[in-house]
């Protein structure tokens, strides 16, 4: 192909393409008609100039030129209030009902090691006395001692933002070293269950549980649910990497992978709640059967929205991904 010969014969109509960009909305519909026109014929020139006679400085100007006409061709997606009433409303409640298998174990699982922590330490006094000195423990433990003042510590709404960071970070943290084979997600959980059941351990030796139980199930039930909630979604992640189904490794990674993004944004508005009961609730003075009432129907209110709102959205076919019209085009692999 004579190159100068195709650019004399073809350059009109790339001005002329050029012409209608610089139009923008202002098209009528001829024009708009002549700009798709021009478009495609523009994308098959650079085909052959690549194909043929590939010349830099055209092929970058005719790259350019069909990168900018694809884009008003198309129209460029803009995310607006609908995709985050629709995110709230049925992806995020969806991708969190569809991980409940992975979510529900861990929680379960979590729980009791916990407990069992706690029970361990409470039982062995030599356990207690390697944690720290006994007037140590006895200054944590006693009535107004340093688990009791450490949700007044500070004013309630900077303690509040301090604890909401911490724990989406800690579930932002789940959600994406869950591709590392699940392995690191595993010591998060086991650092959390270690702090709670040093908690319940040392107050229980003390006569206090009761106590320290009032202090966490207000802001509690929510926040660890949260943490699950992220820590199943990253082992779920994990075993993608290991077995990723009929789906390509790296196609279900990126499912995955999608659907884990949307559930940190959704779980640090879910820790933003429990941040602020944990700021303003627990260290109120309402009585602890009332502080106690509040977590307990704030968990209930998450479990609803998960079941209820989110069992919905997934059984019609949502599963906490992009549209499929913001996907990449995959190829059909063999089952």
């Amino acid at each position: 192909m004579d190159l100068d010969v195709f650019v004399t014969a073809h350059r009109a109509e790339w001005e002329r393409l050029e012409q209608l960009l610089r139009r923008g909305r202002r098209l009528t519909g001829a024009e708009a008609d002549e700009l798709v026109t021009l478009y495609q014929r523009t994308a098959t020139h650079l085909s052959l100039i690549q194909s043929s006679a590939p010349d830099p400085m055209l092929t970058g100007r005719l790259t350019q030129l069909v990168a900018r006409a694809r884009a008003t061709v198309t129209g460029a997606r803009r995310a607006s209030w609908r995709d985050a009433a629709r995110f709230f409303t049925a992806g995020f409640p969806a991708a969190v009902y569809r991980s409940r298998h992975w979510w529900i174990p861990t929680a379960l699982l979590s729980t009791a090691l916990g407990a069992l922590i706690g029970w361990w330490i409470a039982a062995h006094p030599e356990v207690q006395a390697s944690i720290g000195a006994p007037a140590s423990l006895r200054e944590m433990t006693r009535p107004g001692g340093q688990y009791e003042t450490y949700y007044s510590s500070h004013p309630a709404a900077s303690f509040a933002a301090q604890v909401w960071t911490n724990n989406a970070q800690a579930a932002a943290m789940c959600l994406v070293l869950g591709a590392f084979l699940g392995l690191p997600v595993l010591w998060i959980l086991f650092q959390n269950m270690l702090n709670l059941g040093i908690g319940i351990g040392l107050m229980a030796s003390a006569g206090r549980l009761d106590t320290f139980l009032g202090l966490i199930l207000p802001h509690g039930l929510l926040e660890l649910t949260a943490v699950f909630v992220a820590a199943g979604t990253g082992l779920k992640l994990g075993w993608t990497v290991i077995d990723p189904g009929p789906r390509t490794r790296r196609a279900a990674l990126a499912e995955e992978g999608r659907a884990a993004l949307g559930m940190a944004i959704g779980l640090a508005a879910v820790l933003f709640v429990s941040g602020l009961i944990e700021g303003f609730v627990t260290p109120s003075g309402l009585p602890t059967w009332a502080r106690i009432a509040i977590g307990v129907a704030a968990e209930a209110a998450f479990l609803v929205y998960v079941y209820v709102v989110g069992g919905r959205a997934a059984r019609a076919g949502e599963t906490g991904d992009v549209d499929a019209a913001d996907q990449s085009a995959t190829l059909p692999v063999a089952a």
